[in-house]
């Protein structure tokens, strides 16, 4: 088994970051959706504006509010108006296709990758 891409939100803008907040990620269910990310899974978030690294889980945020607020310890790294990619990963035994997409600065779905 290996950890391989299965889902990847590219171009991502934070649109909110609460250090008060206990934990997570908080990101528009629209785009959950699109790249099937569930609840609670365990992500990788990738600053393209500041290079910070970091895995959190997931929660759902409204749908179509275009939201992605970084929770927590993760808002000390990744702030607001930052540019993130958002992936997660599956075990699996064999290669598989990964679902990406590009989103625009407002968090809307643009096109698949």
């Amino acid at each position: 088994m290996r950890s391989v891409l299965h889902a990847k939100i590219h171009k991502a803008t934070v649109t909110q970051a609460d250090p008060d907040y206990v934990g997570s990620i908080t990101i528009d269910k629209n785009l959950l959706e699109r790249v099937d990310i569930w609840p609670n899974e365990r992500v990788l978030v990738a600053s393209n504006t500041s290079g910070a690294r970091l895995e959190t889980y997931v929660i759902v945020g409204p749908k179509g509010s275009g939201v992605v607020c970084m929770n927590g310890a993760a808002a000390h790294l990744i702030s607001a108006g930052d540019e993130i990619i958002i992936m997660g990963f599956e075990l699996s035994a064999e290669p598989i296709e990964p679902t990406m997409i590009l989103v625009d600065e407002l968090n809307r779905f643009v096109k698949c990758l």
